[in-house]
């Protein structure tokens, strides 16, 4: 089990406010000055996958990336990877928001809009077997389990399939009404690679299970969110920050219905961390919203 204080403790990721290395924050200057030029960044997007914990408060469904990966190797993630040139798709079977009702609270075209949603979708079900997806507007896929749904998934993680040619081949549509914006990422000037991360939140349909499936991850886990932050801050789990400070804001909120009412009021606004003073050297800047909620972490 994860965060079993038995274990070998996982490596030591900094939570914020992070001390900054002095040559990073000065690598980091030579980008705002124009001196160094930053990688362009992939858009993607990442799915709090959630549901009641025993005591009603908001469980997450976390992933562990395998060591190897060359993108946060190790760390915990939330189901989620890039968007693929398919998505874009504009025949793709949609239920919900319109696209451009999407663009106008993701901060994007509409085309982005339609392609972050439909690889949200995706990408959930490539990596947790979980599919917000029915054959109408009011209904949702109830079992995904069967052999015939794990080699679509194959199919689809490999790129052998396209969302589209699968809701197609199914007679299935996109519930994007499933799901809830709540925040947006955009990776530091300074790292090598780099993501635009729209995050959404799910509720786990009713009938469906998560499978350990991916196969980018080493472990899985339904985690109450609270507690995920917890093992994180006693360095039981690694996690970057903006993983950390969801599961914090989220488990701040009392049930998954109270996470789910939040989202419908929001809308995207990219924030990417920069350096700022932290005592006498540098750190990582955090969104203004949470600050209060780290400081009393803190205190």
């Amino acid at each position: 089990m994860w965060g079993d204080p038995s274990r070998p403790r996982t490596a030591s990721v900094p939570l914020p406010p992070v001390p900054l290395p002095a040559r990073v924050a000065a690598v980091a200057a030579e980008y705002a000055d124009g001196r160094r030029q930053a990688v362009e960044p992939r858009d993607a997007a990442t799915v709090i996958l959630q549901r009641p914990g025993p005591s009603g408060r908001p469980e997450v469904y976390l992933l562990r990336r395998q060591i190897s990966m060359d993108f946060a190797g190790g760390m915990c993630v939330f189901p989620g990877g890039g968007v693929d040139p398919r998505d874009y798709d504009h025949t793709v079977a949609w239920a919900g928001r319109s696209p451009a009702e999407w663009a106008a609270r993701l901060g994007t075209t509409e085309d982005v809009a339609r392609a972050l949603v439909c690889a949200a979708v995706r990408e959930t079900f490539e990596e947790s077997g979980v599919l917000l997806a029915g054959t109408s507007p009011d209904s949702v896929v109830a079992d995904t389990t069967g052999d015939d749904w794990e080699a679509d998934r194959i199919a689809l993680e490999s790129r052998e399939l396209s969302m589209t040619d699968f809701l197609d081949r199914r007679g299935l549509v996109l519930r994007t009404d499933l799901l809830g914006i709540w925040s947006g990422w955009l990776t530091p000037v300074f790292e090598p690679k780099r993501y635009r991360t729209w995050f959404f939140v799910a509720h786990l349909p009713e009938g469906q299970v998560t499978r350990d499936v991916s196969s980018e991850s080493s472990e899985v886990v339904w985690l109450d969110a609270a507690e995920a932050a917890d093992r994180a801050e006693r360095e039981e789990l690694a996690m970057l920050p903006p993983t950390y400070l969801t599961c914090l804001e989220v488990g701040s909120l009392g049930d998954v219905h109270a996470v789910m009412e939040a989202s419908q009021e929001r809308s995207v606004t990219m924030f990417m961390p920069e350096v700022e003073p932290l005592g006498d050297g540098f750190t990582l800047s955090i969104p203004p919203s949470l600050r209060a909620l780290v400081s009393a972490r803190r205190g």
